[in-house]
């Protein structure tokens, strides 16, 4: 029985504390990642946006707290209580204001341990634990292994570690296959309307490397333009000339008993964290822009955040800021205008154009006007989305299905901990 279940100190349960250097080495352009408390998220560690130091600082912030597989990564500050889990063959330093738990396994199956600190009895004691400060909330490093927790037998802790990894290993890889095919239409996207390499390799006299009904799209030299040397037969145009923006408004005439809503906040580089749902004429007086399938939505406050995404099927519930500019293909050719009104090099342009302060902004036309080369006629466009809207789509699949796989997860995850839902002696795939 569950209530059978001692409760520990994390102490008792050989869960040691491992307290990071308190100090910052310099950063470098390359070098071994150096985790902060940004780096957490959803119970991973992404390095991606993580500061590099050297090998050499590597080796120094790591003589005190060498993070290991399995190890538990505690942020005490900003966030306190959230965690990360350490994979296999991640090597990083630890920054401040985060600690490492490592269990030893008599009493605490290491794998389990990711587990156990993100359900409902461990943020009741990090309420219980918490110092409330003027700037930042904390906790304290002599308190946190006086945590007391439920911890199952070992058995038990096997199949929950197994059976909420899974869903964990399903979710981080259809994240990670997004990221292959979103990057995957982003650089065709490149090549064939940025670099222009078919057009440069036939102006070289070398084959383009493509089929040859594609091939043939392209030109096989250069003439200049004001935004420098394009393909030959292609003109500059700006987005206003193939998309319109903003053309749907939520109104009163508008039948709908719920809406969706999306702020700028809860998007970052084409991912929505969050969608608030609220009973019809309670929603905010900012929940202004409808949508439809092949819409791109993109931030017109701090554009060069990278708060973007793209709206494949949305429910007609769907309603976002109206910080937000919605630009909607004319053609169909949505995966061409995604491409094209995503690149870093829009976000930096609109950076430098938006004024405003603590919030600054651009107006929505000015996404409009953004410009570039585009071939004559639609047929290159066409060819692109042909090939581009099915990865897309395939993303979205995935993004959906993480949506799904996400839930089961959180909503296992304090049932299974609690003994409030039991797992089966054999579940565990032997081996």
């Amino acid at each position: 029985m569950a209530s059978e279940w001692p409760r520990l100190t994390l102490r008792e349960a050989h869960v040691d504390l491992i307290d990071c250097d308190h100090r910052t080495p310099p950063a470098s352009e390359s070098g071994y990642p150096y985790v902060t408390i940004p780096q957490l998220n959803d119970g991973r560690i992404d390095v991606t946006s993580a500061r590099r130091i050297t090998p050499a600082y590597f080796i120094e912030w790591t003589r005190r707290a060498a993070p290991a597989p399995d190890d538990v990564v505690l942020s005490r500050r900003t966030n306190p209580g959230v965690t990360a889990f350490v994979p296999e063959r991640l090597d990083f330093a630890l920054g401040q204001n985060l600690v490492l738990l490592r269990a030893d396994a008599t009493v605490v199956y290491p794998p389990f341990l990711r587990w156990l600190v993100r359900g409902p009895e461990w943020w009741e004691q990090i309420g219980r634990f918490l110092n409330v400060g003027a700037v930042f909330d904390s906790l304290k490093c002599a308190d946190i292994p006086n945590f007391r927790l439920r911890i199952p037998p070992l058995s038990e802790q096997r199949r929950i570690a197994h059976i909420l990894g899974a869903l964990d290993d399903k979710i981080e890889l259809n994240r990670r296959t997004n990221e292959t095919l979103e990057a995957i239409a982003r650089a065709l996207f490149k090549s064939w309307f940025v670099d222009f390499d078919p057009v440069r390799a036939k102006s070289e006299g070398r084959d383009p490397g493509l089929p040859p009904h594609l091939a043939d799209l392209f030109a096989d030299s250069f003439e200049d333009s004001e935004l420098g040397e394009i393909p030959k037969g292609w003109r500059v145009m700006a987005i206003a000339d193939l998309a319109d923006v903003n053309l749907r408004a939520l109104d009163r005439t508008d039948r709908l008993d719920v809406i969706d809503y999306v702020e700028i906040s809860e998007v970052t580089r084409g991912q929505v964290a969050n969608v608030v749902r609220y009973e019809r004429g309670t929603e905010p007086s900012r929940a202004r822009r409808r949508l439809v399938h092949g819409d791109t939505v993109l931030s017109t406050v701090r554009p060069d955040r990278g708060s973007y995404f793209l709206s494949l099927s949305p429910p007609e519930t769907l309603v976002v800021s109206t910080g937000f500019a919605v630009a909607s293909p004319r053609d169909g050719n949505w995966a061409f205008l995604y491409s094209a009104l995503t690149r870093p090099e829009v976000g930096d342009e609109l950076g430098r154009l938006a004024d405003g302060g603590a919030y600054p902004a651009v107006r929505p036309e000015a996404v409009m006007e953004f410009r570039l080369a585009s071939p004559p006629g639609g047929e290159l466009r066409n060819a692109y989305d042909a090939l581009a809207q099915s990865l897309y789509e395939r993303s979205e699949h995935n993004r959906i299905e993480n949506q799904q796989l996400t839930s089961a997860r959180d909503t296992l995850l304090p049932k299974l901990i609690s003994g409030e839902m039991r797992t089966h002696a054999g579940y565990l795939p032997s081996g």
